[in-house]
């Protein structure tokens, strides 16, 4: 073989078979990205802002980034099939209003048990008109977002209902080693999402039915199960969001979580997940959700007029889609 045709073999096996690090970040090239913003954002907030980078500044983001980050660990699974779930505002709308009701005029742990029930129940229906009726997800969880939070605004009439159990309130307002409890809540939720994401069958049927759905349901898998389970799961997830929003803020309130999906959405794309779906990840998810409330709290205590943060949360979320449907992909295409 000429001089010349050896040394293009040996780069191109070079860039084939790189070290471990540069395989890493080829592989995680969006997690990456999105963990750089965030730390950018950190040191930026940690300069401006004084009151940013003290205990108990921080320990109260992680509280009140909680339920993002529970709802946005099961959205990952559904966005990677290739699906979305519009509706796990209103559920946490409902939900937070059923769990204030029922603990006020029932038995609390009854209550809180009827309050997932309520979340999975609207999750399989929203999981079974999607999967086996074949209706697109994007009409039925919109549909499902404003009948659910009328439901919400007819059991409550509209008024927020106190809760004033204490063991309840716990689960929103209790502390453990220095956190408080929703935060250990949306840790555990994330080891464990992230866990069946990666190392389960399960995990390996979501991303196999967003990147080639026909080759999954030929190899003998029954897809519209797969698909109806992620749905589910968001659902009860929305519902455990609902409860730590209830318990935190002692009342459940038809208006708890809107504008939530999109908070929800925003995190999960801008941790790398696809919104065509065969991609995804657990630990990027993580880190928008808490992108996003670090830049909530920072905007907060710089002064800045708080109709700001819902304005920045939508901007992000375009130049997020447009970064990872286009510059991301091209980069990490050149990488490899």
């Amino acid at each position: 073989m000429p001089p010349a045709a050896e040394a293009e073999v040996r780069s191109d096996n070079r860039r084939t078979h790189g070290s471990p690090l540069y395989e890493f970040v080829t592989a995680q090239f969006n997690v990456l990205s999105i963990l750089v913003v965030f730390v950018i954002l950190f040191i930026f907030f940690s300069v401006r802002a004084d009151a940013f980078l003290t205990g108990e500044n921080l320990v109260n983001v992680g509280r009140q980034i909680a339920p993002t980050v529970v709802v946005a660990t099961m959205m990952t699974f559904v966005i990677t099939t290739g699906a979305i779930d519009l509706s796990v505002g209103s559920i946490v709308g409902l939900t937070a209003s059923v769990l204030a009701l029922m603990a006020k005029t029932g038995n609390p742990l009854l209550a809180l048990a009827a309050t997932l029930a309520v979340g999975a129940a609207i999750g399989l229906v929203n999981g079974y008109l999607t999967a086996y009726s074949k209706l697109q997800s994007f009409i039925v969880t919109l549909a499902a977002l404003t009948t659910v939070r009328g439901l919400a605004l007819l059991i409550t009439q509209g008024y927020s209902t106190p809760i004033q159990v204490d063991w309840l309130l716990s689960i929103g307002q209790g502390q453990f080693l220095g956190l408080y409890a929703p935060t250990w809540i949306a840790i555990a939720t994330v080891i464990c999402g992230w866990y069946v994401f990666t190392q389960t069958r399960f995990g390996r049927y979501i991303v196999a039915d967003g990147s080639n759905d026909e080759s999954l349901r030929r190899s003998g898998v029954d897809i519209r199960r797969v698909q109806l389970w992620a749905l589910a799961l968001t659902g009860v997830f929305s519902a455990v969001a609902g409860v730590l929003v209830a318990t935190r803020l002692a009342s459940g309130s038809s208006n708890s979580g809107t504008g939530f999906e999109l908070e929800v959405i925003t995190a999960v794309v801008l941790g790398g997940t696809s919104l065509m779906g065969g991609r995804g990840s657990i630990t990027g998810s993580m880190i928008g959700a808490m992108t996003l409330g670090i830049l909530a709290n920072g905007l907060v205590l710089l002064h800045v007029d708080v109709y700001w943060v819902p304005i920045t949360q939508g901007i992000i979320l375009i130049v997020a889609i447009f970064l990872n449907s286009k510059l991301f992909t091209r980069i990490v295409g050149r990488l490899r």
